[in-house]
């Protein structure tokens, strides 16, 4: 079995308050880029877990990763041999470890099906986990896992992921938010509300890491109808009207910023 485990980007990001539990209600605008990192798995005597790739390095604890995680979690017969190749740099703001959960429970459902309470299980491995397993455009509020479908006016748009190569850890963003509720999502499609919206994140995040200014700077001069930095950070996003726009905007950034150019599901 072979799956891609789509990157995610939030085009807009509403934080609305902090709550009683530690965690923060949100409102958040769900879409995946068509590329990510790959995961293939084959039958065996137990599970286990490799991880190759350019950015496999960082992940030291195969068997704390949220991959193995997510098998445990999940009846899927005899052993799995599964080899995840880290294409997306971590803690990047793309939802990289929960998109790899998703393509665990695609391959699940695909080979075995899905338990009926599999929203819960996925939930419990991450807010964007229940997001990552349909990995389409979607509404989430709550902490992020309780979703509401919405039409993909969307689907095919170009876009441009860029990171400065800084990792950017999701717990001191949120504690650096200054509590103040900016409002709610508003627009009837998703073109509209992205570009009606905001990421509440983007401005504590820029005073842990203020070369996300930079990628943003640099992105703004590119043609992009929007550009923004996705989740806790540090990687933002552009999108385009036309794939030419693109892939000179890829030529034109910065020799050592990681980048990766496709298009929104």
């Amino acid at each position: 079995m072979k799956e891609t485990a789509y990157a995610k980007i939030n085009l807009a990001l509403h934080v609305r308050r902090r709550r009683e539990d530690g965690y923060h209600e949100l409102e958040t605008l769900f879409a995946f880029v068509d590329a990510g990192d790959v995961l293939s798995a084959s039958s065996a005597q137990a599970d286990s877990l490799r991880v190759v790739g350019e950015f496999g390095g960082a992940l030291d604890d195969p068997f704390g990763n949220i991959v193995a995680k997510a098998l445990q979690s999940l009846p899927h017969g005899p052993g799995w041999a599964v080899t995840l190749e880290k294409n997306l740099p971590v803690a990047a703001g793309l939802g990289g470890g929960s998109a790899d959960a998703g393509a665990i429970f695609r391959m699940v459902r695909d080979s075995h099906g899905l338990p009926e309470d599999w929203h819960a299980r996925a939930a419990k491995l991450g807010a964007d986990v229940p997001a990552c397993v349909e990995s389409v455009a979607c509404i989430g509020r709550g902490t992020g896992t309780e979703l509401e479908p919405i039409a993909n006016d969307l689907a095919g748009t170009p876009v441009l992921l860029v990171n400065p190569r800084i990792p950017l850890a999701t717990g001191p963003v949120f504690k650096a938010w200054d509590g103040v509720d900016r409002g709610q999502m508003e627009g009837d499609n998703l073109r509209e509300m992205a570009l009606a919206g905001r990421n509440d994140l983007e401005a504590p995040a820029l005073t842990l890491v203020s070369e996300i200014g930079d990628v943003l700077r640099a992105l703004e001069q590119t043609g992009a109808w929007l550009t923004r930095m996705s989740g806790s950070g540090a990687t933002c996003f552009a999108l385009y009207d036309r794939p030419e726009l693109r892939d000179a905007a890829k030529v034109a950034m910065p020799a050592g910023w990681w980048t990766l150019a496709g298009a929104l599901r």
